[in-house]
């Protein structure tokens, strides 16, 4: 099934779908509705805080929930029915914030971190199967593809919703609030409907030794225990997990963050928006390119500028004033946002054995969800202290610095020993164990 035509557009065609929730939920309209609908009553940096508390509760549970899960998916081949089940939550809940009134800003968090919830859980098992479809051969360009078919995607539909919120009559809504929680409803539509393909046409490799799903659970939970050695004995996956944890907590904060942060410091919605289709624009085409950048200097060299340049936009950030400032640095996010996604996965692929591979995406979805528990609240906890924006912006710039630090020290040829090692020890085990029998 590696490199099928059809299964490789069918698993991108995921990233199409789940990406209107990253785009017009998290990154769009929830935080700007957030402060100006759910809770007009309170403070631009109480608002802040309150979005960093609900983005670091979600991150936190599916941290916790994320290795256990994977082993479980690995033991009993459950990768997809897994993605189904977040997914259908994802849906189900990003659809309920319609029925959310004015000033009811716990429910909308609650939804929201719920509908959260199934979209960092389902891209667990999304990541897990892209060593399914995509030979090492043609990783980097599938991870890139699906990142680059995630910000068409989700940039057409939050181009859609743009225009509703703008011009709610022509669509038929009263006004601007019903056309935003009309678009709410429209995303989990999108998801679930381009969610499709990748069930009818993604085979999940089967497990040789599946067992049942109670046995399954009882043997992943066992299996965390091995799993943790496998990441001490494998010291580059450490390694690498560890940078991974620092810089991309930079990258998501700024994803989740950016909106809140323009709106704190007087950008009107409108501008906020228009940057924001900018990025996704400006995405798609720099994550298919980015590929071609991996491939000339190679993808750990090609990531470590991509944390440089975030560094500089964190800190471009601080001295934002003019609206045209927002827009490039919208441009500049943009041609480096999905880069920096993209190889990050694709070269995890080539550090971990890819038998374990939702094991292994747990351990990595786990530190990305822990690592966007700490961007979210030190912003949060910065703006409340010193009540300056700019300085909560600026505070993220020191994990760019420690992930980039600790990436430069990677070493792929060392990996590949080390997983050459590591299998021939999981061989001797289970001629041990047989032979015991």
């Amino acid at each position: 099934m590696q490199d099928s035509r059809k299964a490789i557009f069918s698993w991108a065609l995921y990233d199409w779908a789940n990406s209107a929730f990253a785009t017009t939920v998290m990154a769009g309209f929830f935080p700007i509705f957030f402060s100006s609908y759910w809770s007009a009553a309170h403070t631009a940096q109480q608002s802040t805080f309150y979005l960093g508390l609900a983005n670091s509760l979600e991150a936190i549970f599916v941290a916790v929930l994320a290795p256990v899960l994977g082993s479980i998916a690995d033991r009993g081949s459950y990768k997809r029915r897994f993605l189904i089940f977040f997914t259908f939550i994802g849906c189900v809940m990003t659809m309920s914030l319609w029925f959310v009134q004015s000033g009811m800003w716990p429910l909308a968090v609650i939804y929201y971190i719920l509908a959260t919830i199934g979209f960092s859980g389902s891209l667990i098992f999304y990541d897990s199967l892209l060593p399914a479809v995509a030979s090492e051969k043609k990783v980097d360009f599938v991870s890139s593809l699906g990142y680059g078919m995630g910000y068409i995607g989700g940039g057409l539909l939050f181009l859609v919703n743009v225009l509703m919120y703008l011009k709610p009559q022509a669509f038929g809504f009263a006004d601007e609030v019903q056309a935003v929680k009309a678009s709410f409803v429209s995303v989990g539509i999108w998801w679930a409907l381009f969610t499709i393909p990748l069930i009818l046409f993604v085979k999940e490799p089967q497990n040789p030794s599946k067992t049942t799903a109670a046995k399954a659970v009882k043997d992943g939970l066992g299996q965390l225990k091995h799993t943790f050695k496998a990441i001490r004995d494998l010291k580059v996956v450490g390694l690498f997990l560890l940078a991974y944890w620092f810089y991309i907590d930079g990258v998501d904060t700024i994803i989740r963050m950016a909106v809140d942060y323009g709106t704190a410091i007087g950008f009107p919605a409108s501008s906020l928006i228009v940057a924001l289709l900018i990025t996704q624009f400006v995405a798609f085409p720099s994550a298919i390119l980015y590929n071609l950048l991996g491939r000339i200097w190679g993808v750990k060299k090609a990531l470590l500028a991509a944390i440089t340049a975030y560094g500089f936009i964190a800190v471009l950030g601080y001295f934002m004033s003019e609206t045209w400032h927002f827009y490039a640095l919208a441009v500049m996010i943009g041609l480096f946002q999905g880069g920096i996604q993209a190889l990050s996965r694709s070269y995890y692929t080539r550090l971990i054995p890819t038998e374990f591979s939702a094991e292994f995406f747990g351990f990595y979805n786990m530190l990305g969800k822990f690592a966007a528990i700490i961007g979210p609240v030190l912003i949060g906890i910065v703006t409340i202290t010193t009540g300056s924006n700019r300085l909560g912006i600026l505070s993220i710039i020191i994990l760019f610095i420690v992930g980039g630090l600790l990436l430069s020290k990677v070493d792929e040829r060392k990996s590949k020993e080390a997983l050459k090692s590591f299998r021939e020890s999981i061989v001797a085990k289970e001629l041990e164990e047989e032979a015991l029998k």
